[in-house]
């Protein structure tokens, strides 16, 4: 039995936050789908259920076998999950007048629980669940109740059991960490060993003996994910890293020539590749925001296939793929109808014929900037915002050409600047400029103009998954817009994106 959790998926929206919260106890976890389990489950010192948009009650609702886990691994078992084992040993799930959405307070807790230890009544949860646990199942005890609901939480000493009906990963339960600690680290005496450094240690050690003296081709993109894993594998395998950093043109002002000099700077293994007419040419004409990532897509593999063959003997291909990715293509609901068409590399291991390495794997996105950080790897690599793969060619509604291109250029830089200069830009998860397909009426000097719209979005996230737009004061929306308005010929309109994610999402194709 090794350090490490098992986490059983149903469907939850929260899963990854569990994960995530988890690995914040320097404590490795995996997520794995209800119907794809480890054939070897005593690997796992513990498991945990998640929750799942299913009722248990559902014809086809999912389920697993407990008969394996219940009374030989230790379990904590979360909203679905803990009603699937209510159900399974006899108790007795009902969609009754007891659901509960949204806040709650435990009214009672059992003074001697060691999941509570150091929480106190009326502590703040996070209920999300239609059905309710009516009757217990066998050999359980209450250990936690809200107004609303008896069995908020019980345990079976028996089958070293905790079955929860709200959700301890959300930051809406206070104190919800300490009962993932009490549960793991004070009970179970799990060792706090996944942090950044033996994370480093251990994978520059299985990199070197997988890889030994082969060539490695990587294809970075300016983003925090393929540099830390360019950074890692160098540290691995030095100049026998190839690293082609491509310009579609769509990056933003003077990118292509800040992130090339910082990769030479760092001492990377690198050529760029100025490919820009070859995918402008290739949007010509086109308006559909889909086809427009696939023309990309496409035209980025074609460039760094071409490049690739210069490089004799390569057998691997190096990948910046993190954990939400891989989480993604097993999910219980299934890899997305229309996986997003500007994960370009997509297509390159079959095409080139390599093997596919993907370093960071097992990691989330802020996981991955405290290793490239444990690197000493430069701040303006590490904090850079997330930028699409299409780049500019989705912020740009409408066909794609060199003047529009040049118009949302100049208006981003000046926002990202003013952002910067303002002490914003890392209080931000996303910010950008968007290019509209409409013009307006305006007004300079004593002449009419009639130009383009440009709307400025700026979102605050942990992750991507959910991002609520970011509060400017006046003064700064004021200073931007004007600046943009005064430099930018050919734009005479700024507004501000006021919208979060859901129902909107974070880029505006």
């Amino acid at each position: 039995m090794q350090n490490k959790v098992l986490i059983v998926d149903f469907g939850s929206q929260y899963t990854q936050l569990i994960a995530r919260r988890i690995r914040e106890l320097f404590i490795y976890c995996e997520i794995s789908p209800f119907n794809n389990l480890p054939e070897d489950l005593n690997q796992y010192k513990a498991i945990v259920l998640s929750g799942s948009p299913f009722s248990v009650n559902q014809a086809n609702s999912p389920e697993i076998n407990l008969k394996i886990i219940l009374g030989n691994i230790p379990v904590i078992a979360i909203c679905y999950g803990a009603q699937l084992i209510a159900k399974s040993l006899n108790g007795k799930v009902e969609n009754s007048n007891s659901r509960e959405y949204g806040r709650a307070n435990l009214s009672f807790i059992e003074k001697d629980c060691k999941l509570f230890h150091n929480i106190k009544i009326n502590n703040q949860v996070w209920m999300s669940h239609g059905d309710t646990i009516t009757t217990l199942p066998d050999g359980a005890r209450v250990i936690a109740s809200t107004d609303s609901v008896k069995n908020a939480a019980y345990s079976i000493d028996s089958l070293n059991l905790y079955a929860l009906q709200f959700h301890p990963e959300v930051f809406h339960t206070d104190n919800g960490l300490k009962i993932f600690e009490n549960f793991f680290i004070e009970e179970l005496k799990f060792i706090k060993e996944w942090n950044p450094e033996s994370f480093i240690d251990r994978t520059v050690k299985k990199l070197k003996s997988e890889i030994l003296d082969e060539k490695v081709i990587l294809g970075l993109s300016g983003g925090v994910d393929s540099s830390v894993a360019a950074v890692l594998l160098d540290r691995a395998i030095g100049k026998n890293l190839h690293c082609i950093f491509v310009n579609n043109g769509l990056l933003r002002k003077n990118e292509y020539d800040e992130v090339l000099n910082q990769y030479i700077g760092i001492g990377l293994n690198v050529k760029g590749v100025d490919a820009s007419d070859q995918f402008i040419s290739g949007l010509k004409g086109v308006i559909d925001p889909e086809r427009k990532r696939k023309i990309i897509g496409n035209t980025f593999i074609d460039v760094f296939d071409e490049e690739s063959k210069k490089i004799s003997n390569a057998k691997w291909l190096a990948q910046g793929t993190i954990y939400p990715d891989v989480i993604e293509s097993i999910s219980v609901k299934g890899p997305s109808a229309t996986i997003k068409s500007h994960h370009n590399v997509g297509g390159l291991p079959e095409k080139m014929n390599l093997k596919v390495i993907e370093p960071l794997r097992m990691l989330f996105k802020d996981e991955v900037r405290k290793i490239g950080n444990s690197l000493k790897m430069p701040q303006e690599i590490l904090s850079r915002h997330p930028f699409p793969g299409p780049g500019l060619g989705i912020r740009i509604l409408g066909e794609v050409d060199y003047e529009s291109i040049g118009l949302i250029q100049e208006a981003d830089k000046i926002y990202i600047d003013a952002l910067k200069k303002w002490n914003l830009y890392n209080k931000i998860w996303q910010a950008g400029s968007i290019l509209l397909p409409v013009k307006s009426v305006g007004v300079m000097g004593d002449e009419r103009t009639y130009e383009r719209c440009v709307a400025l979005r700026a979102v605050v996230s942990t992750d991507g998954m959910t991002a609520d737009w970011y509060e400017f004061s006046n003064d700064f929306l004021k200073e931007v817009s004007n600046n943009i308005i005064n430099k930018v010929k050919g734009i005479n309109r700024v507004v501000y994106d006021i919208s979060s994610k859901p129902p909107a999402t974070i880029e505006w194709e």
